[in-house]
């Protein structure tokens, strides 16, 4: 029987992202990329950065590992792998070519009006653009090669004896595995370099996301577990709200996507809490589903695709072009994102080919 609850979770985040995006090319707090924010002054809305950026895309990851399990138990390793290959990989590699250069044209604006750009051959701009227009598609290039490492895993474990016994973890057990979270984030460089990859490794760090992908293939794919979860959920979500207001008043001001931020104890616990109260939360209340929960289930993959073309155009051109006051950027920038991503991922997946290269859909 089909979970619903884990397509809702998803869904949830999914559109989660989307708003982080928003705030997060106006912020003021040093993170890189966006098109900076509006003074030196506080911007209280960067709040949501630091409520979101702990756990979101670790969610993501965990929530990957469950349904790698699930998807594992009906298909081939062979088949499985394959159609992987056509979700994540083709639309962050081809789909840059294709559609994602157009986020690397307005990612790369700032440098052209400087002139960076001058006396470059077309093509070669025209490739600079495509691999800049990577953006948010990190995450489908990093869940691939995770895939690929989950495989070499699951040779070591034919017999699936070390699932089995994942799946008597205790609710202190489940708590206390948020160590692996803090452990994974020790792999980040703590002073990246500017003139290495130190900063990309950081971006990407695939080390840390290892863990919560394995961590629901191999713990929470289990009923048992999710059940103890979903019986604590109350707790869990107190603990995670406590977590975060102190993280969030202690912090704010801060770059929270700095290595050293992340690794703080603070965060990983916060982290690690909210993902464990949301799992829990998911199941008790919102184990169901509807018309629009379908569609969400459906297209919430084609809408984290395209997303970042509409925040980074729309959000360049009025920060550029525009005199509009900043509630009004972050309102109309809001309401695009939500509205005309649905409707451009629905676009593409009725053009032949190209629903293949940006959404790695073979049929409607």
């Amino acid at each position: 029987m089909r979970k619903h609850w884990l397509d809702n979770l998803r869904w949830v985040t999914v559109l989660l992202v989307l708003f982080y995006h928003v705030i997060y090319f106006y912020n003021n707090k040093g993170v890189f990329g966006g098109i900076g924010g509006f003074g030196d002054g506080p911007q209280y809305q960067d709040a949501m950065m630091y409520i979101l950026y702990p756990w979101f895309m670790p969610m993501l990851f965990l929530l990957a590992g469950i349904s790698a399990r699930y998807a594992l138990a009906k298909h081939s390793a062979g088949e499985w792998f394959k159609a992987r290959t056509r979700k994540l990989l083709v639309p962050s590699t081809i789909g840059l070519f294709v559609f994602h250069w157009m986020v690397g044209y307005f990612n790369t604006a700032v440098a052209d009006r400087m002139g960076v750009f001058e006396g470059i051959p077309g093509v070669v701009k025209y490739g600079i653009m495509a691999v800049s227009g990577i953006g948010p598609l990190w995450f489908i290039q990093l869940l691939w090669l995770l895939s690929l490492v989950l495989l070499a895993v699951r040779a070591l474990d034919r017999k699936d004896r070390f699932w089995t016994w994942c799946g008597k973890a205790g609710i202190v057990t489940i708590i206390m595995l948020g160590v692996l979270f803090w452990v994974g984030e020790q792999t980040l460089v703590k002073h990246p370099r500017p003139e290495s990859a130190d900063g990309l490794y950081n971006l990407y760090k695939p080390f840390f996301y290892l863990i919560p992908f394995l961590l629901g293939y191999f713990v929470f794919s289990h009923d048992a577990v999710q059940e103890k979860i979903k019986q604590a959920w109350i707790p869990l979500m107190i603990s995670a709200v406590v977590s975060g207001t102190v993280l969030l008043v202690t912090t704010f001001g801060q770059d929270n996507t700095s290595p050293q931020y992340l690794g703080s104890p603070l965060n990983c616990i916060y982290g690690w809490l909210m993902c464990l109260a949301l799992m829990g939360w998911f199941q008790a209340k919102f184990d169901r589903t509807g018309p629009f929960a379908t569609y969400m289930t459906r297209s919430s993959f084609g809408i984290y695709i395209v997303h970042y073309l509409v925040v980074a155009s729309l959000g360049y051109m009025m920060k550029i072009y525009t005199q509009l006051p900043p509630w009004a950027m972050y309102v109309i920038l809001t309401v695009a994102v939500f509205t005309l991503s649905p409707l451009l991922a629905e676009l593409l997946r009725r053009i032949p080919f190209i629903r293949w290269c940006v959404l790695g859909e073979t049929k409607r």
